[in-house]
């Protein structure tokens, strides 16, 4: 039996014992809690009194999907889509904005270990996950560095005030998918605790089977998390994680018609430490120490002649304590500061030495509510770093409620991304090729090297343009929506604006012998996204809730704007042979964007039947994966478009003797493949099996 046939299957079983069962009669929908935010002010503010762009992805939702993994809930929200990078590492894009530009937090405190610009999501298991905030627009104001385009906190549950709680769950799909996790949480009077174990594993697929090899590799990996939450007193309290990720997996690659096998080898380790302090005034302070560590290591050899095609080291570690305040004014408002230090240093293959990085910081926000039905959230943070000018960080927000059902909200921030170890840093050579890429701060150096060994041709740059230092990249986002709630009904419209500048990217600086060239870094592009962004949700009943969301994006780089504005670019008509000029109408955006985007989601609960169903819909519309024409823009000529697709994740779970859960469902369930997206494997289909004690 096909995972098609056994998901389906398994659905309508459920869905036929929910139609032939007797109900009981509806009860009265109980008013549901305000749901709680912390990421976009740092301090504990109701979703829906915020001034800002914000989605909170509950626990409920979580387990309803059947994710496992923190990409598959993301890559189910309005405005958020996951992509792959060269390294095959699934990223987040906000708002058009890419994974490089967008923080990674658990329970406040960052993630490292980015290869290749994105952040692997696939790392984070959700299985211990309270619920999930994500920050739309640039967050620097509060975040620093690498909160250009949002901020994403996934947050741990925390552990019950006096009982013992636990459960045991067991998972098996497609690609012989299997997901085991434990849990147990417990509290005494003064001391609570939690541990959660996962282990993940896969047999990988093939989207290709006419080359040799698998598009993603057999793996295995294990989350270790452990928490502890202590009560001093009242005004007294301290919190502990220790977080442990290991991942091994085969990798294996073909050149020149020689088979290089081997495996990767990940892990990652931090460890959080908090201590909460109330006064007798209005003050509140927090005291945090926070360390992760991140490694990875990559040998791939021909097993028969022991031959290393690659051996790659990377090693990232980050330390940083903070100290911050809240103060409540009686009748004005509270203020929140907050001030840290933080180090990073890197150890990696093609860097000649380990490199490190300091910086130090201090923001504060002001929020106040000068009128009835006004709220003004007001902060700024200044950060010295060690290798980029200061930078100064403000953000503004605004929400008025203009009736009891429908408030406005706007807000305008600064963010920037300082530049990372490898634009400042690297130093490789293509063996096969024979292209070098220079990071910034070593390319004069490296470039000097080159030519006292006769390997440069003609260099096509001056000292000058690599003697000052690369600036960060900064943005200016804008965001202006209105948000409506009464009775059963719930919507939102979100309009964005982001301007870039000083965006880093490659650029030949010489051409070598053999032919090829030497790449370096600058900063030199302007980009803006731009867009809006809709969600609506109507509850007919405690049973039957229906929402939607819709995303339209324009992402443009600016110059290439202005080029083609001006009939400048040109490209190969493949219908007629004929070189034609790109028009503005031909001219299709960045990369990786698709201009619309959009989802459904049916959610059908009876709760007297212990019963929950869902159908989500997820469109994409086309994007570009690369210029294939070589006019270094996106074009209609181009040939690397993927299509629209439209993919459909169904879930149904049945509750029995009311600690057992059984799960059934089906990702992509009409097995929807393309080999242009690696991530995108057909379909999955899956049973799980829960116990809570």
């Amino acid at each position: 039996m096909s995972a098609k046939t056994l998901a389906v299957s398994l659905v309508i079983l459920i869905t036929s014992q929910t139609l032939f069962s007797q109900e009981q009669p509806e009860a009265v929908t109980p008013e549901k809690l305000e749901e709680v935010i912390l990421t976009a002010t740092r301090t504990k503010r109701q979703l829906s009194s915020l001034p800002l762009p914000v989605t909170l992805i509950s626990q409920e939702t979580i387990k309803q999907s059947g994710s496992l993994r923190l990409q598959e809930i993301l890559n189910e929200q309005t405005g958020i889509i996951t992509i792959a990078d060269e390294s095959g590492f699934e990223g987040v894009q906000i708002q058009g904005i890419s994974s490089d530009y967008i923080l990674i937090l658990i329970d406040g405190v960052p993630l490292v270990g980015r290869s290749a610009g994105n952040f692997d999501l696939s790392r984070l298991t959700v299985g211990n996950i309270k619920q999930i905030e994500v920050v739309k627009g640039p967050s620097s104001s509060l975040y620093g560095s690498e909160a250009l385009g949002g901020v994403i906190n996934i947050i741990t549950e925390k552990p019950p005030s006096e009982q013992l709680d636990g459960d045991v769950t067991y998972r098996i799909g497609s690609n012989t998918t299997q997901d085991v996790q434990a849990s147990i949480k417990q509290g005494f009077k003064k001391l609570r605790y939690a541990l959660f174990a996962n282990r993940n594993s896969s047999n990988g697929y093939d989207l290709t089977p006419e080359n040799e090899g698998q598009t993603v590799n057999p793996f295995v990996n294990y989350t270790v998390n452990g928490r502890v939450y202590y009560d001093f007193s009242d005004k007294l309290s301290l919190f502990g994680s220790a977080r442990l990720y290991d991942q091994e997996q085969e990798a294996g690659l073909t050149v020149d018609n020689v088979r290089y096998e081997g495996d990767t080898d990940e892990r990652e380790y931090n460890t959080h430490l908090k201590l909460d302090q109330k006064f007798d005034s209005p003050l509140t302070t927090t005291y945090e120490l926070y360390y992760t560590n991140y490694q990875a290591r990559e040998l791939l050899q021909d097993p028969i002649s022991a031959g290393v095609l690659s051996d790659n080291d990377f090693n990232q570690k980050l330390w940083r304590p903070e100290v911050r305040g809240n103060y409540a004014f009686a009748k004005a408002g509270s203020l929140t500061t907050g001030i840290g230090v933080q180090y990073d240093q890197l150890d990696r293959t093609f860097f000649d030495e380990t490199v490190r990085f300091n910086s130090q910081y201090i923001y504060a926000q002001y929020d106040t509510t000068p009128l009835d039905k006004l709220n003004v959230i007001a902060g700024l943070r200044y950060d010295n770093h060690s290798e980029y000018s200061d930078q100064l960080s403000p953000k503004i927000a605004l929400r008025y409620e203009a009736t009891d059902a429908i408030a406005i909200k706007g807000s305008v921030g600064y963010g920037f991304k300082a530049p990372d170890f490898r634009q400042l840093y690297f130093d490789f050579t293509n063996a096969a090729v024979g292209y070098t890429v220079l990071g910034y701060n070593v390319a004069l150096s490296k470039l000097q090297g080159l030519q006292d060994q006769d390997q440069i041709l003609d260099v096509l740059i001056s000292q000058d343009d690599l003697s000052q230092p690369l600036a960060a990249e900064s943005s200016v986002g804008y965001n202006l929506g209105v948000t409506y709630k009464k009775g059963k009904w719930n919507g939102e419209l979100n309009g964005f604006r982001n301007d870039f500048k000083n965006l880093i990217d490659t650029r030949i600086i010489a051409r070598k012998q053999n032919g090829q060239n030497v790449f370096s870094y600058a900063n030199f592009d302007k980009v803006f996204t731009t867009g809006f962004e809709l969600n609506a949700s109507y509850t007919f009943s405690k049973k039957l809730r229906l929402s939607a969301g819709y995303q339209l994006l324009y992402a443009y780089n600016n110059a290439n704007r202005e080029a083609v504005r001006d009939g400048q670019v040109f490209a190969r008509d493949p219908e007629t042979n004929q070189t034609v000029v790109i028009a503005a109408q031909d001219h299709f955006g960045l990369i990786n964007r698709s201009r619309h985007n959009a989802n459904a989601k049916l959610f059908y609960n009876i709760p007297s039947l212990d019963i929950a169903m869902n159908v989500r819909l997820l469109y994409r519309s086309k994007y570009a994966q690369f210029d294939t024409n070589g006019n270094n823009l996106i074009d209609r000529y181009d040939t690397s478009f993927v299509d629209g697709y439209l993919t459909t994740n169904v879930a149904a779970s049945k509750t029995f003797y009311n600690d057992f859960t059984l799960q059934v469902g089906a990702n992509n369930l009409f097995d929807y493949k393309d080999s242009n997206i690696p991530t995108l494997p057909g379909i999955q289909g899956y049973a799980s099996l829960n116990y809570q004690f």
